[in-house]
């Protein structure tokens, strides 16, 4: 009742229940003007016991909460660090800078999850410094890729749109299984919603390798493989900015 009592209250953070004393605790940001009145209402005799200030608290995780989450992170983690690994060495081999943006975003990835593996069971404000961290590091990688792009874009180069085509398929098999996996944990805190944009992110990212190979086949120029290099840039970029917009 008192979870329906609250739902769509625009500053709750979250509930933690001790039905032996018959009490509530309330995680919210800002006053609590909004939530007692809808608790008084449901007529159970509602008193405000104690309020404080509690910007860096979050509502306890469970112990089995906190393991589901870590070993979600750490298959993650071995998924991004070995394409990582494979799909740089391939983008190097087929010169392509599609998959060279699009394996630096795995390793920015495999870095996001380790991070959410440190803020795991610890506070809110833990949390949203670990997913900070995890966007301003995927600035620092999307300015990289478009300096590449640039790079290629003026001593040229011959991407194998071959290698492009089976390697942003096999990439996007890997992402697909990490959007799946980190799918049920998308709402446990910034550290999880970080990673299930990042996770989103790379699916579309995927997919453009694929069509950019597709065109570089259809039209013997590089031109395709620049733009897609761009495009991820700008899409870490973006994601990047979410992520950083994160308070809680």
């Amino acid at each position: 009742m008192v979870r329906l009592a609250l739902d769509g209250t625009s500053n709750l953070r979250g509930l933690s229940f001790d039905l032996g004393k018959r009490q509530v605790e309330v995680f919210h940001a800002g006053d609590i003007g909004e939530i007692a009145p809808k608790l008084m209402a449901l007529g159970l005799g509602a008193a405000l016991i104690h309020t404080k200030n509690a910007d860096d608290e979050s509502p306890p995780q469970s112990d089995q909460s906190a393991a589901g989450e870590a070993r979600t992170l750490w298959v993650l983690l071995g998924i991004n660090a070995a394409m990582f690994v494979t799909e740089l060495g391939v983008g190097i081999a087929a010169q392509s800078t599609g998959l060279i943006a699009d394996s630096l975003d795995m390793f920015a990835d495999a870095a996001v999850y380790g991070l959410g593996l440190y803020a795991v069971g610890k506070s809110i404000a833990h949390k949203v410094r670990a997913a900070h961290w995890s966007g301003w590091f995927q600035v620092i990688l999307a300015v990289g890729v478009l300096i590449e792009v640039a790079r290629r874009f003026w001593f040229g180069s011959e991407p194998l749109s071959t290698l492009m085509i089976g390697m942003g398929l096999v990439a996007l098999i890997a992402n697909v299984t990490c959007l799946y996996l980190i799918s049920g944990h998308r709402e446990g805190g910034a550290h999880m919603k970080a990673s299930w944009i990042f996770s989103t992110n790379d699916v579309l990212a995927n997919l453009g390798v694929m069509l950019a190979g597709a065109l570089v086949a259809w039209t013997g120029s590089s031109y395709p493989d620049l733009v897609i290099g761009t495009v991820v840039g700008f899409i870490v970029l973006n994601g990047a900015r979410r992520i950083l917009a994160m308070k809680h």
